[in-house]
């Protein structure tokens, strides 16, 4: 994979959309086109959930309630009530806003389930899901609310009841509004659900999903970056890029070891400052697991990316609702809607995190202690004592992995009875999700401090200069890293960690090196 490109427009419904596709439309506003043939598919399955309508026989989430009271039938003249109530009651969210890149996400997941006509509502919901995300409406949608079974229930029923015309939303340049408002601002007629339809709109793992597919993007830079900072601490630490050797690494096959190892490689290829100390005046004879082990974690992180990638794909092709209308006309009760699937890789990734922010939490540590960092100031300060140089950056680190490993437990383990122990074992999948978003969070700013303090470790090594590399990296930030008297450090490593999210540090790298491997 490569760093993303701007798309301005996917079709949906063709087929299972791409994480990259899911993507550009939650982060970019990328415009949504339909496929006729889905829209179509669409009809037919609801022309099944019509005829059952009239069925004397109840039906689940036709003409009954919901979860406990299923077995309660629901008459016709009360049917869309139903479904409404069923949106409102379950739109019980609590808590702090969610980003705008997750509620889109989720909504574009939804809109691809009701693409594949497995779920019995109309064309014109699909339209005005995508309508509704083409005009940048973004539903308000909490932290709090779902256990990740049946779905993602209450933050897809926040974006259900946007769609009916009910509830907060904000508006594209982010103002709150009522979602009545926004959307006869832009022209779209809200939808008066018919039966079934409520339920196939907030039963699906839409939301961790989509969080899993944002986290997967990001991962992608983060773990490329950590190959980048490990390798320039490697060399501002005067270590040796011998072990990262491709004959070495073939003798333990892991593709993403091989990975990382050949990208410290190439970043460090032609390093004045480690061809400095090789030969038999060098009497190291290895380097500290940090710096000699950085492939073997870089690369079961991408293992790891590598797994949750394809659980992921399988779920993007994926018609998660219950009931089901099944390509031969049948509609059937089912499980799908359970997130275990998802839940583990989340929490699998979460670990994973926490391990490489670990890691470079080391390499900071020994860049700024005097007995490991081979001939640096302490600290790397400019007037030791007078001076505290990077001493506390290390502790923003040393805090940010501590959360990091109390965020690493697993929240899948986890389950609490619901529904009047109807719904009996929950995934809670959604939290596995949001834990894992604010450990990617803290692992880019663990990046950013390590890329601090190596850049001005490399700087300290002067006159000696580091690889093309390692000096394209150092260079984003070299105004902030720069040596000198102590300074007011916090926008430093604010400005270091943000060249780590951006995606600049990899990107300057390849534009002087070329592409590297990504995960």
């Amino acid at each position: 994979m490569t760093l993303a490109t701007h798309v301005a427009a996917v079709t949906l419904g063709t087929g299972a959309p791409t994480p990259a596709e899911v993507v550009a439309i939650a982060r970019d506003d990328a415009r949504i086109v339909l496929d006729p043939a889905a829209l179509d598919s669409m009809a037919a399955s609801r022309a099944v959930i019509e005829s059952l309508a009239a069925d004397p026989q109840p039906h689940y989430g036709v003409s009954t309630g919901f979860g406990a009271l299923a077995t309660t039938f629901i008459d016709r003249d009360r049917r869309a009530q139903l479904q409404q109530s069923l949106v409102r009651s379950h739109a019980a969210g609590t808590g702090p806003e969610v980003e705008r890149e997750v509620v889109r996400a989720l909504a574009t997941l939804r809109l691809s389930t009701l693409l594949t006509g497995r779920t019995g509502a109309r064309p014109q919901v699909a339209e005005t899901y995508a309508a509704m995300l083409d005009a940048g409406i973004t539903p308000v949608v909490h932290e709090y609310g779902s256990l990740g079974c049946s779905g993602d229930l209450a933050p897809l029923s926040h974006v259900a009841l946007a769609v009916i015309g009910e509830g907060p939303v904000r508006d594209a340049t982010g103002t709150l509004m009522n979602a009545a408002e926004a959307l006869a601002a832009a022209g779209i007629t809200p939808v008066a659900l018919e039966e079934k339809e409520g339920l196939a709109l907030i039963n699906g793992t839409d939301g961790m999903l989509g969080q899993l597919i944002l986290a997967l993007a990001d991962l992608d830079r983060l773990v490329t970056t950590a190959d980048i900072t490990a390798a320039m601490s490697v060399e501002a630490l005067l270590g040796s890029d011998s072990p990262f050797a491709a004959d070495l690494q073939a003798l333990r096959p892991h593709p993403g070891i091989a990975d990382a190892a050949a990208n410290m490689r190439r970043v460090l290829a032609g390093s004045p400052v480690v061809a400095s100390h090789q030969g038999p005046g060098c009497t190291r004879v290895q380097d500290a697991y940090s710096l000699r082990c950085a492939p073997q974690v870089a690369g079961a992180v991408r293992d790891t990316m590598a797994h949750a990638r394809l659980v992921a794909s399988r779920e993007l092709a994926a018609a998660v609702d219950n009931p089901v209308v099944t390509p031969d006309g049948r509609v059937e009760s089912n499980g799908s809607f359970h997130g275990a699937p998802v839940a583990y890789v989340l929490d699998f990734l979460a670990i994973a995190v926490a391990d490489l922010s670990s890691m470079s939490e080391r390499r900071i540590d020994r860049l700024l202690d005097p007995a490991r960092n081979h001939g640096l100031p302490p600290f790397l300060a400019h007037e030791v004592g007078v001076d505290s140089g990077l001493m506390i950056a290390q502790y923003t680190a040393a805090g940010i992995v501590s959360e990091l490993k109390r965020l690493a437990a697993p929240a899948s383990v986890d389950s609490i009875p619901s529904s009047a122990m109807q719904e009996d074992h929950v995934s809670m999948g959604w939290h596995a999700a949001r834990k894992l978003r604010a450990a990617i969070d803290g692992l880019a700013r663990v990046l950013g401090i390590e890329l601090l303090a190596a850049s001005r470790g490399l700087a300290l090594r002067a006159p000696l200069t580091p690889a093309v590399a390692t000096g394209a990296a150092a260079a984003l930030v070299a105004e902030v890293a720069r040596p000198g008297a102590d300074r007011f450090l916090a926008p430093e490593v604010e400005a270091a960690g943000a060249a780590v999210r951006s995606g600049d540090v990899v990107r300057a790298v390849e534009d002087r090196i070329g592409p590297l491997h990504h995960a």
